[in-house]
């Protein structure tokens, strides 16, 4: 297939998406609506303006946003200017973000301030008497950086732009800093967007990893392009689908599985920046809404909805759903009351968010009970510790190798190594086996790690922010069934020799310092941690407790 047909580059496929499909809704945001045609317009603008802010090739560009479409406009602006998107959690407090921020080196920051009540430049000490930043010298092409840093401790990050429409010391509003681009000429805009290749990196995504140190994935426009003109294809997405993308957009799932999906299909996505059961069933009728992804949790408030019954929701046809157990009668009852086709799929932020998915023939137990089969173009085996090939039934780590595994972590050889062997097997950490259909079933994930709500848990962060507080000695954390979450941290500690700990400080402790996800729901006080022999704190007894 050629390049005008299959697009291997983001810039390319919002060419063709604005050619192809140019009068028809790429984007609803509230009141805002954007054709694709003007789509492609407005991150013409965006990627004018980070030209004329000096933004190079290859430069990592953070997004730590809501979904909006600011939000999609700012992404795909970046992968056309050929630089890194960096999404940053929503969740995350200052200290947090600000390790991504470092990690990635980014020289350009978008946020926009108060979401969920939040000043993230406050958390970040942007401001603060640290000069105008990207407002200072880059509207007369002096560039980044020439008034001082943003955010003081961060050298590297050049600018900060601001979404929400107001400026403050050290930073630039959305309209001034589109601004910018005035002196640059669309043909610079159209050559620079060219000039981006497929093996390209186009995103740096952030994992933890069961040590709680983050990782940055790196992984390329094609990669990721294939990756979910494979996953359209199993999941059935079509350019008449309107998708109402409520997954945040800083994970795969809303980006990739949302934005980059609707790209490739030219589908409508209607954004939502949290999950609101009443606000989703209105987006639902008013939008004609046909495709709905998320995880379980979502699909439980939909149903139970007391006043679910005033809305039409029969244009829903399609929901995709995964990151935690998801119970037959569930996908039955989904079926049966909102659904006519329900998918499960699997992946990881290192296989660009997708290795194996479900398709609309498979019935209500192979769906909840399976992931599904490997996508076009990539294996899928299990391995015992020694990574030799097990056999069918037999559980044992899952492996996978194609198109779709990582370039690799960002600045750390040694992780990559013991990530992706020589020939290219990517080891996930999770556990699984394979049934005689060939259909994947996760039995176990990664070492400790859990999903709360659909977002990864790695207890080694939570139990680090434990150890510092004064009165704690040591700490354990593992997730505990939740009916509407699926999983949430419990957390046990042993208290230093004469300190007072009171459970519900700790709490708040970790509130301060954790995004809300991450927080235990409980804290226990032990005498002693359980133990096995070999000294390590006994995690299955914490669990059988």
């Amino acid at each position: 297939m050629s390049e005008t047909e299959h697009p291997l580059t983001i810039p390319a496929a919002l060419d063709l998406a604005a050619t192809r499909s140019r009068d028809r809704e790429a984007v609803v945001d509230g009141e805002v609506r954007l054709t694709w045609e003007q789509l492609r317009d407005r991150v013409r603008e965006a990627t004018k303006a980070l030209i004329g802010l000096g933004m190079r090739r290859g430069d990592r560009i953070a997004v730590w946003a809501p979904n909006s479409h600011h939000w999609v406009v700012a992404a795909l602006a970046v992968a056309s200017a050929g630089a890194v998107l960096v999404p940053v959690n929503t969740r995350y407090k200052g200290g947090e973000a600000r390790r991504i921020l470092e990690r990635s080196a980014a020289r350009l920051l978008f946020v926009e301030n108060g979401f969920l009540g939040k000043d993230y430049l406050a958390m970040l000490g942007a401001g603060a008497g640290a000069g105008a930043g990207a407002g200072a010298g880059a509207g007369d092409g002096a560039g980044l950086g020439d008034a001082g840093e943003p955010v003081p401790g961060l050298p590297r990050l050049a600018g900060v732009v601001t979404l929400d429409g107001a400026e403050r010391p050290g930073t630039l509003a959305w309209d001034d800093f589109l601004r910018l681009g005035a002196r640059v000429p669309d043909a610079e805009a159209a050559v620079r967007g060219a000039s981006v290749r497929p093996d390209d990196p186009s995103d740096l995504l952030f994992t933890s990893g069961t040590t709680g140190r983050p990782k940055g994935a790196l992984t390329t426009h094609q990669q990721n392009l294939t990756t979910y003109r494979a996953w359209c294809g199993r999941t059935g997405v079509t350019g008449d689908d309107r998708y109402l993308i409520i997954n945040p957009l800083f994970h795969c799932f809303g980006y990739k599985a949302g934005v980059l999906a609707c790209l490739l299909r030219g589908a409508t996505m209607v954004l939502q920046p949290v999950f609101d059961v009443g606000r989703a069933l209105r987006a639902v009728e008013a939008e004609r809404i046909t495709v709905l992804p998320g995880p379980p949790t979502i699909y439980t408030e939909l149903l139970d909805a007391p006043d679910r019954g005033r809305f039409d929701l029969s244009s829903l046809r399609l929901a995709v759903t995964g990151a935690a157990v998801v119970p037959v009668a569930l996908v039955r009852r989904m079926r049966a009351e909102l659904f006519p086709e329900v998918l499960t799929a699997y992946g990881l932020t290192e296989s660009c968010g997708t290795v194996t998915a479900c398709s609309a023939g498979d019935d209500a137990e192979t769906v909840a009970l399976t992931a599904g089969r490997p996508i076009d173009g990539v294996e899928v085996r299990v391995a015992d510790g020694d990574r030799r090939p097990l056999p069918t039934g037999r559980d044992g780590e899952i492996m996978v190798r194609g198109y779709n595994v990582m370039l690799g972590y960002l600045d750390d050889p040694a992780a990559t190594a013991a990530a992706v062997d020589a020939d290219g097997w990517l080891a996930t950490g999770d556990v699984g086996h394979l049934d005689q259909r060939g259909n994947l079933i996760v039995t176990g994930r990664s070492k400790d790690m859990f999903v709360v709500g659909g977002f990864n848990v790695y207890p080694a962060e939570v139990e680090q922010v434990l150890a510092g507080h004064d009165a704690v000695a040591e700490a354990a954390v593992i997730g505990v069934p939740d009916a509407r979450l699926g999983e949430v941290a419990r957390a046990y500690v042993t208290a230093r020799p004469g300190a007072g700990t009171d459970p519900d400080d700790l709490v708040g402790y970790c509130r301060e310092r954790l995004a809300n996800f991450k927080v235990p729901r409980e804290v226990v006080v032990l005498g002693a941690l359980p133990r096995n022999a070999s000294g390590k704190v006994d995690k299955a007894a914490l669990r059988a407790n």
